[in-house]
């Protein structure tokens, strides 16, 4: 009986342990400078979804590389923010928990599904 008390947490640990599943996602994410792109490949078509925010726009470049738009649309997006003094008395360079952080830029975040 004390054998199996012993073992009855190794057992539950190992119940644990197997029932977690790995992850594998096929879409990989790459950055490059403000600039999102999703990729997911399949047998019979590429897709790709790009996203360019604040005014920036690059969909040239892929579209003359033989790349499709098939769906755009648009999105709000905070694109800079500003620290300004909670109260009229505060001093943010002294007293850092007076400091709020606030939206000061607000513009489009444009999104570009392509197909090839």
């Amino acid at each position: 009986m004390k054998n199996i008390i012993k073992f009855f947490p190794l057992l539950v640990g190992l119940l644990i342990i197997s029932s977690c599943k790995t992850l594998t996602n096929k879409d990989t994410f790459i950055d490059e400078s403000k600039e999102n792109i999703k990729k997911s490949s399949s047998l019979e078509n590429n897709q790709l979804e790009i996203r360019f925010s604040c005014g920036e726009d690059g969909i040239s470049k892929y579209t003359d590389n033989g790349w499709v738009v098939v769906k755009e649309y648009t999105e709000e997006k905070i694109c800079t923010w500003k620290s300004v003094a909670a109260t009229k008395d505060c001093d943010m360079e002294k007293d850092k928990g007076c400091k709020i952080t606030k939206p000061d830029k607000i513009g489009k975040e444009k999104i570009y599904l392509l197909e090839r």
